[in-house]
């Protein structure tokens, strides 16, 4: 009979470092949040609900622009100039997903030969807003409104006007948090992160979409 051996099992916890970072934009971040209406008349097209028909109703420019901004707290009531200006005089805050940076990050790793494949460094680190854990807060003046010419996908590619908002000198502050006992160092992840912000960017058309909008680079902040 096989003598019983002991196994000495050594579970070696990650060591969790929170670094505190600050993304500077190099070129005007364009945002295009999904509207409430949007994902309304999304969700009732997939479920089949019936419509009866009634008269296209007459765009509202300045209301698709706010509608684009991702509001984190102080959202105007109202969607006019003068309720948008009291808004942000109160300090409304607005932001963008804090997933889109770390997106950028990874993508621009693979394409730069940092990283052999995307999937095996999704877990390595994550990022965290200072007053969302899903949004950092964009530190700019109050966005302006843009409109641009797009071509839909279809027959004939029919041209629409799209009306977003536009920050134009903006930063982001957010919290880095990594596994220090992991394969990646504190610096090849912010390279990474950096180099997201360069290759990829975040927004409306940005690098990888075919844009200049959206640059931005990292820079280390005191808490």
């Amino acid at each position: 009979m096989a003598s019983k051996t002991d196994v000495v099992i050594e579970i070696k916890k990650p060591n969790l470092v929170r670094v505190p970072l600050r993304l500077v934009g190099d070129s005007s971040l364009i945002v295009h949040a999904w509207s409430e209406k949007a994902k309304r008349q999304m969700l009732e097209a997939q479920q089949k609900v019936a419509k009866a028909k009634k008269a296209k109703p007459v765009r509202n420019p300045y209301e698709e622009y706010c509608d684009s901004i991702y509001w984190i707290s102080g959202a105007p009531q109202e969607k006019t100039p003068e309720a948008m200006e009291k808004a942000f005089m109160k300090g409304a805050l607005t932001g963008f997903p804090v997933t889109a940076i770390k997106q950028a990050a990874i993508s621009a790793a693979y394409r730069g030969g940092m990283i052999p494949n995307m999937a095996g460094v999704r877990g390595v680190f994550f990022l965290n807003g200072t007053d969302s854990d899903e949004m950092v807060t964009i530190k700019s003046d109050m966005p302006e409104m843009r409109e641009d010419m797009v071509r839909l996908s279809g027959i004939g590619n029919p041209a629409d006007l799209r009306y977003r908002a536009e920050y134009k000198k903006w930063s982001a502050d957010f919290t880095l948090v990594f596994n220090d006992n992991g394969v990646f160092t504190l610096e090849q992840i912010i390279n990474m992160l950096d180099a997201g912000g360069f290759a990829c960017g975040i927004g409306e058309w940005r690098p990888e979409k075919d844009g200049q909008h959206g640059m931005y680079h990292i820079e280390m902040r005191d808490e």
